[in-house]
């Protein structure tokens, strides 16, 4: 009896981690994440980025197709509103073009620049990145329509 109360009281006293040993484990998930966390961070500005090109090609398609039916581009005034609604009475409108009757927002939650007649073609479709403003390197650069 004496050799099980014995048993029983190192049973309670092995219980739990000490102090080195949570700090141990705690450094190494920091050297874990501080290694890991960058590449993470640069794939998915890397995956907004491409977002914002597959919908420019997107809302490019909408565009010509809407061309195809009405005999030119939506003016800068009219914009990408006209892929949705018929708002300017453009005859041989047959939308609305896109699926979900909405303008998408760019990955960075701001709206696409439509311009028409646009500088670089018959319009100019483009976000500014997640900076929102001209310019730009890395995952602050512009998409553009035309490039």
């Amino acid at each position: 009896m004496h050799i099980f109360r014995n048993e029983k009281t190192r049973l309670h006293q092995v219980k739990g981690f000490t102090l080195i040993e949570l700090l141990v484990v705690l450094a190494i998930l920091g050297l874990i994440v501080g290694l890991v966390g960058p590449q993470i961070m640069k794939h998915l500005g890397a995956a907004k980025s491409d977002t914002a090109r597959l919908q420019i090609e997107d809302l490019g398609s909408a565009l010509d197709i809407l061309y195809l039916d009405i005999g030119r581009y939506p003016t800068t005034d009219e914009g990408l509103e006209a892929l949705i609604q018929n708002s300017a009475d453009l005859d041989n409108w047959n939308g609305p073009y896109l699926k979900k009757r909405k303008i998408p927002k760019d990955p960075w939650g701001n709206s696409y620049q439509y311009q028409s007649p646009g500088q670089k073609g018959p319009y100019d479709l483009y976000t500014y990145g997640a900076d929102n403003a001209p310019g730009g390197e890395k995952e602050n650069h512009d998409i553009l329509s035309w490039e």
